[in-house]
């Protein structure tokens, strides 16, 4: 796996790594479930239900996974390093302070996904909608969100580095307390906030988003806007 180079956008903002995810020929996974502490290296899991397995620990090296079940599957502290998650669904899925590392998530549907205090670097998440991500306390670097939406994330005391939203709606986001440093807003289809616009120090935002924002920057500084 080799990650693209950074570029730059037009306004010199730094722009996210990519992952280039090349699998190698994958073996079909024919086990049941998970182990905690398991070991998964170069699997295919096609179709498989992981609905309240627990893999607590595990680590995944050039895998696949396509559409799995993730009903509470028990993930937390996991591994998923040069992987692609493809289709996967699930309420519940429990990845708290897991690492994914040059990995994409295609298509997800999932809800009250668990990700306080993970690490996500050289991430992208194309498409599908998520609602009610939890990622408080969440480290993100170089991480795309792409064609997606996102219900609800909750961002609060998150620090994202070099974080791109790209044709996504981002339905009542919470960035209470978040740390921003070169996060790309401006190609957000919907941006609607609902905690936290004062913490949007360190981001990027078009014309447009900021005459839809100033109600909320009026409010958040004590200015009345009246006829």
């Amino acid at each position: 796996m080799a990650a693209s180079g950074r570029k730059k956008s037009t306004a010199g903002v730094a722009a996210a790594r990519r992952p280039e995810v090349r699998l190698p020929p994958l073996v079909p996974y024919e086990g049941e479930g998970l182990e905690p502490d398991g070991d998964y290296d170069g699997l295919r899991f096609d179709g498989t239900d992981l609905t309240d397995a627990s893999g607590r620990g595990a680590r995944f090296l050039d895998c696949a996974l396509e559409s799995c079940a993730l009903d509470r599957t028990e993930l937390a502290r996991a591994r998923f390093i040069d992987s692609v998650l493809t289709g996967v669904r699930g309420v519940g899925t429990d990845l708290a302070e897991a690492s994914l590392q040059d990995v994409e998530v295609v298509d997800a549907r999932l809800g009250g996904v668990q990700l306080h205090g993970a690490v996500l670097e050289r991430v992208v998440v194309r498409g599908g909608k998520i609602d009610y991500l939890n990622l408080r306390k969440a480290r993100l670097k170089d991480v795309v969100f792409e064609g997606c939406v996102l219900s609800e994330p909750d961002f609060g005391d998150a620090h994202l580095v070099r974080v791109e939203f790209r044709d996504c709606v981002l339905k009542r986001a919470d960035l209470s307390g978040v740390r921003l440093e070169s996060v790309d807003l401006r190609a957000v289809a919907e941006l609607d906030i609902a905690r936290g616009v004062d913490r949007l120090a360190g981001a990027v935002i078009s014309p447009p988003q900021l005459m839809e924002l100033a109600p909320a920057f009026a409010a958040q500084i004590g200015v009345r806007v009246e006829p």
